[in-house]
């Protein structure tokens, strides 16, 4: 057997002692877990078309303790600027996250984006390049939103596909059961009581 391994310039490989993924607190985007709601935020983008070949993008954001879709913004295009605006509105509502998580792309790594999250107070959490599972909260609802929707649906124009995934957002939140939320919707549909209105009453 040594000899056959000589001859074919085969080694022994060396024994390593093994390793676990450490939660470490240098600011490495998987060894922070979400602990309250508006503790990380993580965005990634999806890709899509319409009838005409023509390209869409869909910049996702959600609440990673939370698992609410905060929003998904759909365009042609989507560049820092457009992350920018898309991150203002929520913020406006939901207030400003402590951690933003994502992967390395331009839209996500450009100055501007980077010194705009500084200001407002948020710090950035970017992944491992080639290292998509360290963002395993936005792959797992981008990959619902594709299987749930963008697979058996055709886009006639931009329009249409803006409100159609934004009833599917809605639809999620509200309405759809969350295996990890013990089966209940991230932001469950609040039931009204009826209201009569006073030109009802008249």
């Amino acid at each position: 057997m040594q000899r056959i391994w000589r001859r074919e310039g085969l080694k022994v490989p060396q024994k390593q002692k093994p390793r676990g993924r450490l939660w470490l607190n240098d600011g490495s985007c998987i060894r922070l877990r979400s602990e309250r709601r508006n503790h990380v935020w993580s965005y990634d983008f999806v890709e899509a078309q319409t009838h005409d070949d023509r390209k869409l993008r869909l910049m996702t954001l959600i609440d990673e303790f939370t698992r609410e879709c905060l929003a998904i913004r759909v365009a042609r295009r989507i560049n820092g600027l457009g992350v920018l605006e898309t991150m203002a509105k929520v913020m406006m509502v939901r207030g400003v996250p402590e951690h933003i998580r994502s992967d390395n792309g331009a839209e996500m790594t450009s100055k501007v984006v980077r010194e705009w999250f500084a200001k407002v107070g948020a710090q950035t959490l970017y992944i491992e390049p080639g290292s998509p599972w360290e963002n395993g909260y936005c792959e797992s609802f981008n990959s619902k939103l594709r299987d749930e929707l963008l697979n058996g649906e055709i886009f006639y124009s931009l329009r249409e596909a803006q409100i159609l995934i934004e009833l599917w957002r809605n639809h999620y939140n509200t309405l759809r059961p969350h295996s990890a939320l013990g089966y209940r919707p991230p932001a469950p549909q609040t039931i009204q009581p009826n209201i009569i209105h006073l030109d009802q009453a008249a």
